[in-house]
């Protein structure tokens, strides 16, 4: 029996185990992975850790075979590696992963604030998280600010309306987290976004979605410069 609480193998087993109670009596390999997927985002499971099918499958309460095909397909989400010989680990990005995350990124979020028709648009999800941004900046609680920056984007490509979209874009996003846990200051990544986020969302409440895509366009390829040239560095030294 695993005891929650206790690392083993490397791994934190506090937060797996008060998500056994997730799964109930229809546990299947989807929702193992919505499992897996939530805690790599939230830095339980950092980049590259070794994931130990006994640690993890007796904390969880699932079969051997149930945990492999959850790994299976958190490895086609690109959040997983297998290596031979060696196990399943959590995937380190590469500098090539993050031009190419920031790619999409402009073609997605960018085309879902484009395609907005005529406004008032619904931007609950929005300002939902602009706020929490502000507020976690206020409380220095920078992993919260972090999250709150991933929402805000998350709710941008919403507004396409589409469920692929919001497929794609949680896929993108909980890779890019993986950039987020190998840099060591989430504070300098985020908080001078929040007066931008703000701007973006003024721009959209104000029925200009031209002016929210432009400056989304501006904000991304500033992040992008900011973050590559401080990851290339981090991932070298780790």
């Amino acid at each position: 029996m695993v005891v929650h609480g206790v690392v083993r193998d490397g791994i934190d087993l506090t937060a797996l185990g008060a998500d056994r109670g997730l799964l109930g009596r229809t546990s299947t390999a989807e929702r193992v992975a919505d499992i897996l997927r939530d805690r790599i985002a939230e830095g339980d499971l950092p980049p590259g850790v070794r994931l130990s099918e006994e640690a993890i499958g007796g904390t969880l309460g699932v079969s051997r075979n149930t945990l492999r095909e959850a790994f299976r397909l958190l490895t086609r989400e690109r959040l997983l590696v297998h290596r031979l010989n060696r196990g399943v680990f959590v995937r380190v990005v590469t500098v090539e992963d993050l031009a190419d995350i920031y790619r999409v990124r402009q073609l997605v979020e960018c085309a879902a604030v484009r395609g907005l028709g005529a406004p008032p648009y619904r931007l609950d999800a929005v300002e939902a998280a602009v706020t929490a941004g502000e507020r976690a900046a206020r409380e220095r609680a920078w992993q919260e600010l972090s999250t709150a920056n991933i929402r805000f984007h998350q709710a941008l490509a919403a507004l396409a309306g589409s469920p692929r979209t919001d497929e794609l874009m949680r896929a993108v996003l909980a890779e890019l987290r993986l950039v987020f846990h190998v840099m060591d200051d989430p504070r300098r990544f985020h908080e001078p976004y929040l007066v931008r986020n703000r701007h973006i969302l003024e721009a959209l409440e104000a029925g200009d979605p031209a002016e929210a895509e432009r400056l989304l366009a501006a904000y991304l390829e500033d992040s992008l410069a900011q973050l590559a040239g401080a990851y290339a560095q981090r991932v070298g030294s780790v």
